[in-house]
C-alpha cells in the first residue's frame, strides 16, 4: 500500500518500489509475506463457518484486496480465499479487484498474475479510505499490511508552535505523549473512514479479513524492539547526516512518516464502535516473517522498499544510499536489533461480518 502525505497541501502519492529488481517491494517483502502461513488456516476456517450468503453469489463472488501493491503477497492470499469459497460454492465465478493508489505499479501486478488462477482480475486505483465500489457489490474484503498507513501526517505534529511538534523525529515514540495522541487520533479517523466505506460496498453477511501490523500494549524497550523502533532508528540516521552537513535539521523537523502501529486494545475499540460489522474473531499473531530476513542488509532494504520514494521526494535522491548504508550499520551494531526474536511487533487478524439490514 502506498503512503499518502498531506500536511496542509496536496503532495504526490508514494507507492512501494516498483518492478521486480533488487530494490523492489517484490524482492523485499518477505517480512510481510510471512504472516500468510499463520493467517491462512484461520481465514479458511472463518470462511467455512461464516460465508453463507448463497443468494448474493448467483452472479459471481466479488472479492477486493485493499492495498495490493504489485501483487507478490496478494496472489497467495487471493488463491486460498477463492479456493476456500469455491469449496462451499462450487459453481461460483470469481472476480478479484486489486486496489491500491493510482501511482501503484499495476503493470507488474498484471504481468505477474498466476496463470492457473480461478478468478478474473481487475485493477481499481484509488484511496481505500473512501468509496471505491458500488453499494452492496462486494462479498469479501481483504487487506494485509496496509492499514498502518495514514491519509496524512497529523497537522499538529508538523506545526512548530504545537505541543505535538515532532522535532528531530520522524514517527511517534513512547516518550512524546502529545505526538502519540495526534497520531492515534488520525489513525482512528482513518480506520473509521475505511470501515464506513466498506460498510456501504459490502453485501449483508459479507466477510472481511484484516491483517493489521501492531504493537503490544506493553513491551520492554531496553531488550526488545518493534517496527516503530526500526523506523525511529532510521530517523536517527537522518540526524547523523544532518550533523555531517549532508542535509539540514530543519528539513528533518519538517518530515514525518504517515504510519501508525495500533495496539490490540485500541483496534478492538474502533471495531466495536462500528455498527455495521460484527467481530467474528480477533487473533493476535506473531509474524514468522521476521525470521526470513537473512542479514542486516536485507533488513535495511525491507524499509527502503516502502519508504524510498517518500524519502527521495523530501530529502533528494543523493543521500538515499548513504542513509540506508548507515541504517544497516546501526542495525548490525545493536545486539537487540540483530536478534529477530527480540522483535515484539505483532499482527492483528480481525474477521468481520457485514451486519445485514444495517445502514452504514
Amino acid at each position: 500500500m502506498a503512503s499518502m502525505i498531506n500536511i496542509g497541501r496536496e503532495l504526490p502519492l508514494f507507492p512501494m518500489n516498483a518492478g521486480i529488481g533488487p530494490r523492489s517491494y517484490v524482492q523485499n517483502s518477505s517480512y510481510q509475506r510471512g504472516i500468510l502461513d499463520v493467517a491462512k488456516p484461520i481465514i479458511e476456517e472463518e470462511i467455512q463457518k461464516n460465508f453463507n450468503i448463497k443468494d448474493s453469489v448467483k452472479n459471481g463472488v466479488s472479492i477486493a484486496d485493499f492495498g495490493c501493491s504489485t501483487g507478490h503477497n496478494s496472489f497467495p492470499a487471493m488463491n486460498f480465499i477463492t479456493q476456500a469459497i469455491n469449496h462451499i460454492h462450487k459453481s461460483a465465478e470469481f472476480q478479484v479487484f486489486f486496489n491500491d493508489v493510482a501511482t501503484n505499479d499495476f503493470n507488474t501486478l498484471f504481468t505477474s498474475l498466476p496463470p492457473n488462477r480461478i478468478y478474473h482480475a481487475t485493477g481499481v486505483p484509488g484511496d481505500f479510505h473512501g468509496r471505491l465500489f458500488p453499494e452492496s457489490s462486494l462479498n469479501f474484503a481483504y487487506s494485509s499490511y496496509a492499514l498502518q498507513w495514514l491519509t496524512q501526517v497529523p497537522e499538529a505534529v508538523a506545526n512548530s508552535g504545537s505541543p505535538a511538534w515532532n522535532k528531530g523525529e520522524i514517527l511517534c515514540t513512547k516518550t512524546r505523549k502529545e505526538v502519540g495522541d495526534a497520531y492515534s487520533d488520525q489513525y482512528c479517523k482513518d480506520m473509521e473512514a475505511f470501515l464506513e466505506s466498506r460498510a456501504v460496498e459490502m453485501v449483508g453477511g459479507g466477510l472481511m479479513a484484516l491483517l493489521i501490523p501492531a504493537v503490544p500494549q506493553f513491551w520492554n524497550s531496553q531488550t526488545d524492539y518493534t517496527i516503530a523502533c526500526d523506523i525511529n532508528l532510521l530517523g536517527s540516521c537522518l540526524m547523523d547526516l544532518a550533523k555531517k552537513g549532508r542535509l539540514s535539521e530543519a528539513k528533518i523537523d519538517s518530515f514525518n512518516i504517515p504510519f501508525y502501529l495500533t495496539t490490540p486494545q485500541q483496534l478492538k475499540g474502533i471495531l466495536e464502535r462500528s455498527h455495521s460489522f460484527s467481530i467474528e474473531r480477533i487473533e493476535i499473531l506473531d509474524n514468522p516473517g521476521k525470521y526470513s530476513v537473512p542479514s542486516m542488509n536485507a533488513r535495511a532494504w525491507i524499509y527502503r522498499a516502502p519508504f524510498e520514494k517518500l524519502l527521495t521526494y523530501h530529502f533528494g535522491g543523493e543521500v538515499i544510499d548513504e542513509l540506508f548504508d548507515l541504517f544497516e550499520k546501526k542495525l548490525a551494531a545493536s545486539p537487540v536489533f540483530c536478534d529477530p526474536a527480540n522483535d515484539k511487533s505483532i499482527v492483528i487478524l480481525a474477521m468481520l461480518k457485514r451486519i445485514a439490514n444495517v445502514h452504514a
